[in-house]
């Protein structure tokens, strides 16, 4: 038996998640049985869509359980194995976060000798990356020399896709929530124009002098505000790929609608949303690409780390606070040497 700590889910939000709606357990992984194997995690990822998995509603993905642990990515270590496929020191991703030990039966993904760090899976490497890969080659159909507008891109996968159409050659203009990180959009990122969304009385005036002659794509992690601003800024036949619309996530009511849906009639607008899992069967495809723009320093990636396993329920609040630049993890492991920029927490 080992002793692990995890992170179960108390009691159902209502709006933005609380401490108290999180309890920290130990519990007893038994040891690996025939075709299992342990595995110590020591990365795991913290992601908005998380929080729609803790309304008791029907999604894409079914709800979290009361009194259970709450799952999410992670990269870990396999220490012992009854598996003929693995062995002790094989890095894994998989599932299985929120907890310090799980067990192994095959279904996770041993990490390829890429040269890059394991944590990198969790991000540019990972689902942030390919959502943005993805959402805007073939949601949105970027073309070189064309203008972008990223909503939320000092987040995970904003951040990623700044990078992506700077590499096609396009014009990038992102939005944020800070001065600091609008510096860093630009120096990091590589933003054309970086937009403080909440130093602006006006974000369709903001956005329109940043583009005048207006956008080509947009793609939208934020929705709402963010969503009607581009819609009375987008040129003709402009496309938007709707990866996500966190400022909506923590609605208590029914929210406020959209008021210029009228313009997708008249600009001849094409909007379609997507989920990440709707391109798991192409991921060999980006993954080629991504690494070699990795290696070549073309992209780059910036996260916030909590540490510690007792330390998720503040990052989770923590995305919804706009505390992260980049990826939101938390170390388990603190010796671990980290294959990122960090701003530690």
């Amino acid at each position: 038996m080992v002793a692990s700590r995890e992170i179960h889910l108390k009691s159902r939000p209502h709006g933005v998640p609380r401490k108290d709606n999180f309890s920290l357990v130990t519990v007893e992984v038994p040891e690996p049985g025939p075709g299992e194997f342990l595995v110590r995690n020591i990365w795991m990822s913290v992601d908005p869509y998380m929080r729609g998995r803790m309304y008791d509603r029907e999604s894409y993905v079914p709800p979290f359980q009361l009194d259970t642990p709450l799952e999410g990515g992670a990269v870990g270590e396999v220490l012992r194995s009854h598996h003929p496929d693995y062995k002790p020191g094989d890095m894994v991703l998989h599932m299985r976060g929120w907890r310090e030990y799980a067990l192994g039966d095959g279904s996770m993904t041993k990490l390829p000798p890429s040269g890059a760090p394991s944590d990198l899976y969790l991000g540019l490497l990972g689902m942030p990356g390919l959502t943005a890969y993805f959402g805007l080659l073939d949601v949105a159909g970027l073309q070189r020399g064309e203008t972008v507008f990223i909503s939320g891109g000092a987040g995970a996968v904003g951040s990623v896709a700044c990078q992506l159409a700077k590499i096609h050659g396009c014009r990038v203009i992102a939005s944020c929530g800070t001065d600091e990180k609008a510096h860093g959009l630009k120096a990091e990122a590589g933003a054309d124009v970086a937009i403080n969304y909440r130093s602006t009385d006006d974000l369709t005036a903001t956005l329109r002098a940043a583009a005048p002659e207006g956008i080509d794509v947009y793609f939208d992690n934020v929705g709402g505000e963010h969503l009607e601003a581009a819609l009375n800024c987008m040129k003709p036949q402009g496309r938007i790929a709707a990866c996500g619309m966190i400022s909506q996530y923590n609605d208590v009511g029914e929210g406020v609608g959209i008021r210029n849906l009228l313009l997708m009639v008249s600009k001849r607008l094409t909007m379609r949303g997507f989920i990440v899992s709707d391109f798991m069967h192409r991921q060999a495809e980006a993954f080629a690409p991504m690494l070699k723009w990795y290696h070549d320093g073309l992209l780059n990636s910036r996260s916030t780390v909590f540490e510690g396993i007792e330390s998720a329920p503040d990052a989770m609040i923590g995305l919804f606070e706009g505390m992260n630049t980049g990826k939101m993890l938390v170390n388990l492991c603190s010796h671990q040497q980290h294959g990122i920029e960090v701003e530690f927490i």
